[in-house]
């Protein structure tokens, strides 16, 4: 079943805000594979570049993972048919084998692939691979866990 996202629908899964909403739009789920590919626009103005480098813009790969995993949170939401105001945050819970394999830079689209690998109560492990074009630019198998607010 494919189904697409904009902005406005992703604000209602993910708990996430400027200048950590990392997500742009889904253009692809299909809850059956339980898979999702989603975009970040990377443009100039993005915060981080301010630092990172002065005289050549790269993006972080740990911002690059985030996104990834923010993209893996909402697949876990929509696999799950719940949203934050459920009383639920799925949090980034570990990282296992990430590669970097080409800077990210302004203008760069980067398109975020997750795919689920399992799932049990409440914990998630998912693949994914974010490209800018056809090129690899980052891989890793991340780890999500939904814990109730209160507990945080």
């Amino acid at each position: 079943m494919k189904q697409v996202m904009d902005i406005h629908e992703i604000l209602k899964f993910l708990p996430h805000r400027y200048p950590f909403l990392l997500i742009d739009r889904v253009i692809d789920i299909d809850l059956t594979k339980k898979s999702l590919v989603a975009i970040k626009n990377v443009t100039v103005n993005e915060m981080f570049f301010n630092g990172h480098f002065p005289n050549r813009p790269v993006m972080p790969g740990v911002l690059i993972l985030e996104a990834m995993a923010q993209a893996g949170g909402i697949l876990a939401y929509k696999s799950t048919n719940t949203t934050p105001d459920d009383g639920n945050l799925f949090y980034f819970a570990g990282i296992d084998n990430a590669r970097f394999r080409r800077v990210v830079e302004p203008g760069d689209q980067l398109r975020f692939e997750v795919k689920a690998l399992r799932s049990k109560r409440n914990i998630w492990v998912l693949e994914g691979s974010a490209y800018v074009g056809d090129e690899l630019a980052c891989s890793a198998e991340l780890m999500v866990m939904s814990a109730s607010k209160e507990r945080g």
